[in-house]
């Protein structure tokens, strides 16, 4: 593709060389480039991009786009004998990178429905929620969110919730190509800050909650519902072919705040409430949980699922929600509420030797791990014993009041290690510890061998007691300092089952 196609749609402040070069690829990894590329210099956290338009030259690109003027290439990148080919200088490097992505996977979007999911809990089983409904009204739904990406049994790791902009348009470009009908995407509040999916033009937006998470990376609350509000105050730039519809939980506090700021059609769902979706009659046990679905205007329907926990009512309101926007009717709905047997590390049951009870989840805020393990009450007559720990260098508030949590909501507390990445996972366990005396409980450990920890609960536990794992849910891995290693905690807990 020629540069200037790539441009078209980029306000450039200044630029030098000839416009027509053909370009291969596109990075901003300058490791990555070959002969004929564009490298996108960008200013990120840790690292500042401008810095390695020399080594970007030495491998042969092509062109350069980045927040330098041109008359300061030469001083930026070394020597005059490796000239720069074509130079184009913008204000916001990383916006301008959504933008050429658009343009170098070919608007990959055109013909399908993106819905984005954005809040603190819910997104990821309000997706598979949502896809496996698309796929019983005959659609053919692809995923992009935590867990994987997917599209016609075709399945991609994920590292982060919503991919960068370039590596987003190549993933949504492989689902067009698999003539995907609509694309479910977790969009993150770290996303949305970063412009990320700025340049998608979703058909249907989704808020399913908000509580404190991410304020290591927002310096409040109020920034941290700021940024993932951006999902419904940019709807209007993007809007596509057809209605756009924002889905609202209307039982969330900053619920209501958001229909008010929301550029689109609104439909709301709670239980507490009046609103366009609600839920009656329901309940829950470790089968499964029942309930009558009630949608304004459309009629009433009874549904099972394979979902456990007490709070999954409202994964599945906002998963009618949004595919009610989207024109599915409720016999679909019931249908694919009722196909969908379960997401990893989500409430998920542990099949063990012992036949014991025991669930991983991956709560890691205050809020989640509080809704599950009040969930997990609902489904033992017996105990709940909980192995939890806090990631390091992330949001160090949290800690107390996770504590805090399980030391109320469990009968025994083993407190121990989650990621602790470069922090001290005693310091990490200490502060936990905290909050778990702030609590009044008294039975707890701690044992900083995640492995032992979940041995120990596991051997503690009794038939009718049940056993809570939180923290990692689905995730495979251990970050220890800057190593990772191999990690289950599903693995392990069914391990331990079947030597104690």
């Amino acid at each position: 593709m020629h540069l200037r196609e790539l441009i078209e749609n980029i306000s450039l402040q200044d630029f030098a060389g000839d416009m027509n070069v053909e370009i291969s690829h596109v990075n901003y990894d300058s490791r990555k480039i070959g002969p004929g590329d564009l490298f996108v210099a960008m200013r990120g956290y840790a690292q500042d991009g401008h810095d390695f338009i020399g080594d970007a030259l030495s491998r042969g690109a092509a062109a350069i786009l980045s927040e330098m003027a041109p008359n300061t290439r030469i001083e930026k990148v070394g020597d005059e004998s490796n000239p720069l080919p074509v130079f184009l200088q913008v204000s916001d490097s990383r916006r301008a990178l959504s933008k050429v992505a658009v343009a170098f996977y070919g608007h990959p979007f055109r013909n399908m429905n993106l819905i984005g999911i954005t809040g603190t809990n819910g997104k990821t089983t309000t997706s598979y929620l949502l896809e496996s409904i698309l796929m019983a009204a005959g659609k053919t739904p692809g995923v992009i969110g935590t867990v994987n990406h997917r599209i016609s049994g075709s399945v991609l790791k994920s590292s982060v919730t919503t991919p960068d902009s370039l590596y987003l348009m190549k993933i949504l470009r492989k689902m067009a190509d698999h003539n995907a009908t609509d694309v479910v995407m977790e969009v993150s509040s770290h996303a949305l800050d970063q412009g990320r999916v700025a340049d998608c033009p979703f058909r249907t937006v989704l808020f399913t909650n908000i509580s404190r998470d991410h304020l290591d990376y927002h310096q409040s609350m109020d920034d941290y519902f700021k940024a993932k509000s951006l999902l419904f105050t940019n709807l209007q730039s993007n809007r596509p072919k057809g209605a756009v519809k924002s889905v609202i939980n209307i039982d969330d506090p900053r619920g209501e705040e958001l229909v008010t700021l929301s550029m689109a059609e609104t439909l709301t769902y709670g239980l507490k409430n009046s609103c366009d979706v609600t839920a009656k009659n329901v309940t829950v046990s470790r089968e499964g949980l029942s309930a009558r679905l009630i949608v304004k205007g459309k009629g009433e329907i009874d549904i099972g699922s394979s979902l456990i926990g007490n709070f999954d009512i409202y994964n599945i309101m906002a998963a009618t929600s949004a595919a009610i926007s989207l024109g599915v009717d409720l016999k679909s709905i019931a249908s694919g509420i009722e196909d969908m047997k379960g997401v990893p590390g989500r409430m998920e049951l542990v099949s063990n030797p012992r036949s014991l009870t025991i669930v991983v989840d991956y709560a890691h805020t205050p809020d989640a791990l509080e809704k599950a393990l009040c969930a997990a009450k609902e489904i033992t007559s017996g105990r709940i014993l909980t192995v939890f720990g806090c990631g390091g260098d992330r949001d160090r508030g949290k800690r107390v009041e996770m504590g805090r949590v399980a030391g109320k909501q469990s009968h025994k507390v083993f407190i121990t290690s989650d990621n602790p990445r470069s922090e001290d996972p005693a310091a990490i366990a200490h502060e936990i510890e905290k909050g778990v005396i702030a609590s009044g409980q008294k039975d707890y450990l701690i044992e900083l061998q995640r492995e032992k920890a979940i041995q120990m609960a596991v051997e503690a536990a009794l038939e009718e007691d049940l056993v809570f794992i939180a923290g990692k849910g689905h995730e495979d891995y251990q970050i220890m300092g800057k190593v990772k290693r191999a990690f289950d905690d599903r693995a392990v807990a069914a391990q331990a089952a079947s030597f104690a």
